[in-house]
């Protein structure tokens, strides 16, 4: 049996990536756990009891590999995807480094599962977390009311940014608490994040930043045609999560409560919606999970044809590791 190879397993995605094949059933000797940077003897973690090698990627032969998920950075898919894919090997890539090639289709599992046929470089992507905890809620909603208009405003968890993020919101909340300097502890945010809020998820393209541009052009992707989004990114001092409201106008005249029974018949979907104190989910009751969590439906009366939700995922989990594992496991014929 060929391998199902994860290259990044060093990182926090490569991480959950491993944990989704260890839960889904698959053994350390079905997997090719691949990094640039490890030292001979390096292991990580599969599952709960297990451990596996972390093998040199520059040493691999993707020839011996069904499947790669590339969980590192854009340079290391540039770098090494493209080898991968030439020796017969089905790649998903989560890094955006090929977001431009039109001949590698982005996906969102259950939402446009065809593209995969489609795959003319035997590669797909995986969009940004956002784009796949807003498109896979609104699938039914879509092809019963054409959506046309989008409007986006995310609040993005310190994790976005790796450990690296997570450990300045911890080291500045301590420092903060402890009464300390914080002068020369911005080395990931611009800004102070802990008990802060930042307008910038990204750099800067323009008058928008990378993640609003991204959120606008995967949307698009996705979909296969030029709905309007408009998208607001902010970093909130979270540590794992992505939550967004999202408006929604579409060509039809929409009913709200036909948009809950939609999202709740969507697989990947949980609608936790009551009008009460805690009638909602937030970024804390996500932390884990492997679904979206859907709240505050409503219609929006701003506009014709209109609604508005809040969503809430883990961002590593459910938004990038939990896609490019469905991806893996439908491309593999398995689901």
């Amino acid at each position: 049996m060929k391998k199902i190879a994860v290259i990044g397993v060093l990182e926090s995605l490569g991480r959950e990536v491993l944990a989704f094949l260890a839960d889904g059933g698959y053994k350390t000797a079905d997997v090719a756990a691949l990094d640039t940077k490890a030292p001979l003897g390096t292991q990580a973690s599969f599952g709960e009891e297990d451990d596996i090698d972390v093998l040199n990627l520059d040493e691999f032969d993707f020839g011996t590999a069904e499947i790669a998920v590339f969980a590192g950075t854009e340079e290391l898919s540039r770098r090494y995807a493209g080898k991968a894919a030439a020796k017969g090997c089905k790649v998903i890539d989560c890094s955006g480094a090929f977001f431009a090639d039109a001949d590698v289709p982005m996906v969102v599992a259950g939402v446009n599962d065809e593209k995969l046929a489609a795959a003319g470089k035997n590669m797909v992507a995986v969009p940004s977390p956002t784009v796949t905890q807003i498109l896979l809620p609104l699938k039914a909603v879509d092809e019963q009311y054409k959506i046309k208009r989008l409007i986006v405003s995310t609040y993005t968890s310190t994790s976005a940014y790796g450990k690296e993020g997570m450990d300045e919101l911890f080291d500045q909340t301590r420092k903060i608490f402890m009464n300390e300097s914080l002068a020369d502890n911005q080395k990931v945010f611009d800004k102070q994040i802990a008990f802060n809020a930042i307008p910038q998820v990204e750099e800067f393209i323009g008058e928008e930043t990378r993640c609003e541009w991204a959120i606008n052009a995967e949307t698009k992707k996705v979909l296969g045609r030029d709905v309007k989004v408009h998208a607001n990114c902010a970093f909130i001092p979270a540590f794992i999560g992505n939550a967004a409201y999202v408006n929604v106008e579409c060509e039809k005249d929409v009913d709200v409560d036909e948009v809950r029974k939609l999202m709740k018949q969507t697989d990947g979907v949980i609608v936790f919606d009551k009008n009460v104190k805690g009638g909602y989910v937030t970024l804390n009751d996500v932390q884990g999970e492997i679904e979206v969590y859907i709240s505050r439906l409503r219609q929006d009366a701003s506009v014709e044809n209109g609604f508005s939700f809040w969503s809430a995922a883990d961002n590593l989990r459910f938004g990038v590791a939990g896609n490019a594992y469905k991806i893996m496991e439908k491309w593999l014929g398995k689901n």
